[in-house]
């Protein structure tokens, strides 16, 4: 499949131009093609975006290296001869680790450019810019005319306003640590925060959480949350709640690097607070629309610099078309995909009505222990349903943690509505919660009824056992 040329050398037709090769883009663009149609994709940086670079892969390898560190330790309270340094979580080869974790995410970028030139997509490594509804022009002064374009150039960690911030890392610089810093100070409260505190907590630092409201995750259910704030205290993260940070400050002249120990200020702070050795901010993401012409040709843009797209991802501007965190909707990943695909479906596949159906969609924050959410949580069922609103809660202890006499707790949670108590939410906080909850999320998005999962037969020894027998 090649793209069709104009006389003039530096235009090129095609059907689709894509601006971005994360998840989004390359969903977009291989979809796209599968129906047939001559697609171009422009991505001057790595395949796979923040997903697979700063994001959810190398994320999880972080998090399975600091759940076997977790592992490490019980494995010596239940009687395994392991040494004094593994079981405390410290006997850990970070820069073999970090080798491993980006050999893994080298052959996802390799696999793509096969995957690309299979399907026949023309990959420019440049940026673009539009220039009307049906021309881009690339930074390499090639025009690409085509009947649609997609923007899908994702997002980036945004660092506050305020003194100091240059002296912190964004969530992204993470994935640079060769070691664990001894005291880290991370600030926010969302999933980004909790994951990272959790892994650096058990990879050998102390961690301190410096949150702007009363707890953690402020969109989940509360219930839950706190759960896993205690869950968290008891593996050593120290949380500061309702605690706004100010400013920061460098704790004496800065090391041969440029960096330096790191104080972080805030309301009624001691005179002389401790330093930390590196501080991170997880304070959110933005859009990443600037720059592109987006603004020129009335594509509307949010307060935030989200694109305001319609349920079928088009925008205001015909031919114009944005799916992924570009455009401020349910940040993940799989929701990325799912509505590129969707689209692509509408534009080159004949299903014209195809759309992603937002609602109910699962997802996992990978904290210790993990926390897996689906549907509604009890805040927003009684806001929605008031007293036809009936919760049914689990706390348990999971195996390994009583045989060990771990503290460590789970909750599990199910959300109910009306007469026939149909699950309106699940919510499971513990020991493989990030396995279990996609079967039951199919269950709930297909109307499971409370009484349908008591006449389920439960596999024991399990915790996913205690999501049937709820009473």
């Amino acid at each position: 499949m090649k793209p069709s040329r104009d006389p003039d050398p530096s235009r090129m037709d095609f059907d689709l131009v894509v601006l971005g090769g994360g998840s989004a883009g390359l969903a977009g663009a291989f979809r796209a093609a599968a129906h047939g149609a001559r697609v171009a994709l422009l991505e001057p940086a790595e395949f796979g975006g923040t997903c697979v670079n700063h994001g959810c892969v190398p994320k999880k390898a972080m998090w399975l290296a600091a759940d076997l560190a977790s592992k490490i330790a019980l494995a010596a309270d239940l009687g395994f001869a392991v040494p004094a340094q593994a079981a405390d979580g410290t006997f850990l080869d970070w820069k073999e680790l970090v080798a491993q974790r980006q050999r893994y995410i080298a052959s996802i970028h390799a696999i793509y450019q096969r995957m690309l030139d299979e399907a026949g997509i023309v990959w420019m490594p440049c940026r673009g810019r539009l220039r009307d509804a049906r021309t881009v022009e690339t930074d390499t002064g090639v025009h690409l005319h085509a009947g649609h374009v997609l923007v899908a150039t994702g997002g980036s960690p945004v660092r506050p306003d305020m003194p100091g911030a240059e002296l912190a890392g964004v969530s992204d610089d993470f994935f640079k640590l060769c070691s664990a810093p001894a005291r880290v100070a991370i600030i926010g409260g969302g999933y980004v925060a909790v994951e990272l505190a959790g892994v650096l907590q058990a990879l050998g630092s102390r961690v301190e959480l410096f949150v702007r409201g009363p707890r953690l995750l402020a969109h989940m259910d509360a219930e839950v949350a706190t759960q896993l704030q205690d869950d968290m205290a008891q593996h050593g993260v120290r949380l500061h709640l309702d605690t706004p940070v100010q400013a920061l400050e460098r704790a004496g002249p800065p090391d041969e690097g440029g960096g330096g120990r790191v104080r972080v200020l805030h309301k009624g702070e001691a005179p002389a607070p401790e330093a930390f050795d590196c501080v991170l901010l997880a304070t959110g993401r933005r859009p990443n629309s600037a720059g592109i012409g987006l603004e020129a040709l009335g594509v509307q843009l949010g307060d935030d610099g989200a694109i305001v797209v319609d349920e079928f991802e088009d925008t205001a501007v015909p031919g114009i078309h944005a799916v992924g965190d570009v455009t401020g909707k349910l940040e993940l990943t799989p929701v990325a995909i799912a509505a590129a695909r969707r689209l692509m479906d509408r534009l080159f596949g004949g299903r014209t009505g195809a759309k992603l159906d937002y609602a109910n969609v699962p997802t996992v924050v990978f904290s210790h222990p993990p926390l897996g959410t689906v549907g509604l949580t009890e805040e927003q069922a009684r806001e929605r349903h008031d007293e036809a609103v009936k919760v049914y809660t689990s706390r348990f202890r999971p195996m390994l943690a009583a045989l060990v006499d771990s503290p460590q707790r789970s909750l599990f949670k199910l959300v109910c509505v009306g007469e026939e108590e149909r699950v309106v939410g699940i919510h499971l906080l513990g020991e493989s919660a990030d396995e279990i909850l996609q079967g039951f999320a199919v269950a709930l998005k297909l109307g499971v009824t409370k009484a349908q999962l008591d006449d389920t037969v439960a596999i024991h020894p399990t915790s996913a056992e205690e999501v049937v027998l709820m009473r």
